[in-house]
């Protein structure tokens, strides 16, 4: 029989494409009934013991013991761009910083191919958009490298460190879902109008791209990019730093799927009409978030101090949060969407305030839903990972890189039904 040698050829070119778009996917995640809305809102630096009965944040307490809640759910690592990768992509994906993307630079080397670590210092460029796969950076017990310096902060509990993988896949539960057939969208406070593209920082008028020579007369002093309150940060917007949101190749899963909260398809615009995606990635701006701003007036100026203390916190950064997540959660339970199948709402904490030893990176999460069980409070041990893995689960769609190790466990118990 003579043999097609050009079909062959073929058979292997798809083959290693399919093993290449597959790299770093394991099966489907069980133990999360079936779920058609997930809206997950991130706050931002305050570990568990700063916001569980701190008298400033009635509602998320209240949140807390009205829904489902964890009591060992850790972050892993610092800063919070790290975090925000890992919560929707499984992986660090090289990326320890906050540095903003290489917008559309089709010619770097991602850290993935490279192995190089993008660690938090200015001597490493903007991130090459994510893409491909490849090996991440390791995360070890305790940091030395990250912004706050010696004597290092604790990642996850301070005694478990992950090592690098090689099988990383570049992509997000976006793609996921997008292959799925289903939608995404990352709802972010305070992004201009033009939108996303090229935007690091924003107030929602001026951006860090102002060229504000050409706003005329000039003041006295001139305006510039110090009078620019950040915000929006890219450094919460996950999907901005992949190579094919970037291009929008499908424009499924393009830049167009970054929204303001406001706006004629906004955050409050769908919720209001019903038509929201399946997932929801819901970033307050950091004023609302609890993150603070240097340059915002006293009411979001960064807490006085980091030692993990309620005292050392802006008692008004943290009621400002509060208030916004009632906001949200209340806008979403309104929603017609809320009322369509099954839907949970998750709120948690990116990571803790940086502080050091014996704190560790415990943070606070919260499962509400419009089913099942209702005051589950959780002492299973659960990571950003954990989330990504159950998220998964409920909608059908495969682990995503460290999602997949065999320490992450499904966070059942928080999103049970009533069987």
């Amino acid at each position: 029989m003579k043999t097609n040698w050009k079909a062959v050829a073929f058979c292997l070119c798809v083959a290693l494409l399919l093993g290449s778009a597959f790299a770093g996917e394991g099966s489907v995640p069980k133990g999360v009934p079936h779920l058609d809305h997930v809206f997950v809102i991130v706050m931002e630096n305050h570990g568990y013991t700063q916001i569980v009965d701190n008298p400033n944040a009635p509602f998320i307490n209240k949140l807390a013991k009205s829904a489902n809640s964890a009591t060992n759910y850790f972050a892993v690592a610092h800063p919070s761009l790290t975090n925000y990768l890992e919560v929707v992509g499984g992986s660090n994906f090289g990326v320890l910083n906050d540095h903003s993307p290489d917008w559309h630079n089709g010619s770097c080397s991602t850290n993935l191919a490279s192995g190089v670590t993008s660690f938090d210092t200015s001597a490493f460029p903007a991130i090459c958009p994510i893409s491909g796969s490849g090996t991440d950076a390791e995360t070890v017990a305790i940091d030395t490298t990250n912004e706050s310096g010696p004597p290092g902060e604790l990642n996850i509990d301070g005694v478990q460190s992950i090592p690098a993988a090689h099988n990383i896949s570049g992509k997000t539960i976006g793609d996921q879902l997008v292959a799925a057939g289903l939608g995404w969208k990352s709802y972010q406070e305070s992004l201009p109008l033009a939108g996303a593209n090229k935007v690091n920082s924003s107030d929602g008028f001026f951006t860090d791209a102002t060229d504000f020579t050409k706003i005329l007369p000039t003041l006295t002093p001139p305006l510039s990019q110090a009078n620019v309150v950040s915000l929006y940060a890219v450094k919460h917007n996950p999907f901005a730093y992949f190579r094919d949101v970037q291009e929008g190749w499908d424009t499924r899963n393009s830049l167009k799927n970054i929204v303001d909260f406001e706006g004629a398809n906004g955050l409050y615009a769908d919720l209001g009409s019903g038509q929201v995606p399946a997932f929801s990635f819901i970033a307050p701006n950091q004023c609302n978030d609890e993150h603070g701003r240097g340059n915002a007036g006293a009411f979001c100026n960064y807490d006085p101090l980091s030692d993990g203390s309620q005292a050392g916190l802006n008692p008004a950064l943290i009621y400002q949060g509060d208030v916004t997540v009632k906001r949200l959660v209340t806008a979403i339970k309104k929603s017609p969407a809320w009322h369509d199948g099954r839907s949970a709402i998750v709120v948690l904490w990116d990571e803790n305030d940086y502080s050091t030893a014996p704190n560790n990176n415990r943070v606070l999460l919260i499962v509400d839903t419009n089913y099942g069980v209702h005051r589950t409070t959780s002492d299973r041990r659960y990571t950003h990972f954990s989330l990504l893995k159950s998220i998964e689960a409920g909608f059908g769609l495969p682990c995503l890189n460290h999602a997949c190790d065999s320490d992450v466990h499904v966070m059942s118990d928080l999103f049970a039904g009533n069987d």
